[in-house]
């Protein structure tokens, strides 16, 4: 009799278990969210603004049923690497340039999920007040990133002072394309882009080129202690979602990029960063 009691309420236990899901890993109607099996996302990214838009983010990554992890890197190589690895999901820092030469020179199989926010690079003086005022020969200090040599130097170009060989392209020039140098600047190109804030810091050169993640980690404000920022108009380099190409079409990246895209993450990157930072079109 109570062998009988007891399997009776082993099966109804079960039954009931069963019927709350609790019995299964399977989907269907049981009330079970779709996204269960991928709930976490993990999201590599420089601290600022990358990490602190991703901070952001985070209630409405919730909303659609997905918790964002998000691991902090302060260099150029390691989120790359982290990737291909399979230690992240995605990964956002970089723009758009630097993402298609890091596939060339290590063969990474990634893709670009969808741009986020552009980072205008500026020119930092201790010493100048414009670009007007630098003197002929003046050092100009750029990252030894090759891949940002392009930008920087045609940021240059668009300020007027210097002209690139004619038919370069601008996205992989060097300082070897320079054709026209009107106040024959100098360029030290061998400081790491995290270091170019100490180099500003330190009164280095005549004059810094910084990038606008770097910057605003220092502490600084683009759009008020530069000399000069690069336009957003036509601005090729916007910083993307980078993912592995088989994951392209996953249901969590498609959340994650819509997240970022949204009218709300824009709203917030226009009020915090003030010209800064800016949302891409």
């Amino acid at each position: 009799m109570k062998k009988w009691l007891l399997a009776t309420v082993l099966g109804a236990t079960m039954i009931f278990a069963s019927a709350c899901g609790g019995g299964s890993n399977q989907g269907g109607s049981s009330g079970g969210s779709d996204n269960e099996k991928n709930e976490v996302i993990k999201v590599g990214a420089s601290p600022v603004p990358h990490a602190e838009i991703l901070e952001e983010a985070k209630p409405l990554l919730e909303k659609k049923g997905y918790k964002l992890e998000i691991e902090e890197f302060t260099d150029y190589v390691l989120p790359n690497k982290a990737l291909a690895e399979k230690d992240i999901d995605a990964n956002y820092f970089q723009h758009i340039p630097y993402l298609e030469a890091q596939k060339q020179e290590h063969g990474y199989d990634f893709v670009n999920a969808g741009g986020i926010h552009i980072e205008p690079i500026g020119v930092y003086s201790k010493k100048y007040k414009s670009l007007e005022e630098l003197p002929d020969g003046a050092t100009i200090i750029m990252s030894n990133s090759v891949a940002d040599h392009g930008r920087m130097l045609s940021m240059l170009e668009e300020k007027g002072l210097i002209k690139l060989k004619d038919g370069v392209d601008k996205t992989k020039a060097t300082v070897d394309d320079i054709a026209e140098n009107k106040k024959n600047l100098k360029f030290k190109t061998d400081i790491e882009a995290p270091m170019l804030t100490k180099a500003y810091e330190n009164n280095e050169g005549d004059a810094v080129l910084i990038n606008g993640n770097f910057a605003l980690d220092a502490g600084l404000d683009p759009s008020k202690d530069a000399i000069a920022l690069e336009s957003p108009k036509d601005n090729p380099y916007v910083n993307v979602i980078a993912v592995r190409s088989e994951d392209k079409d996953s249901e969590k990246i498609k959340a994650l990029v819509e997240v970022l895209q949204s009218d709300e993450i824009k709203e917030f990157i226009q009020t915090n960063y003030q010209g800064s930072v800016i949302p891409a079109e």
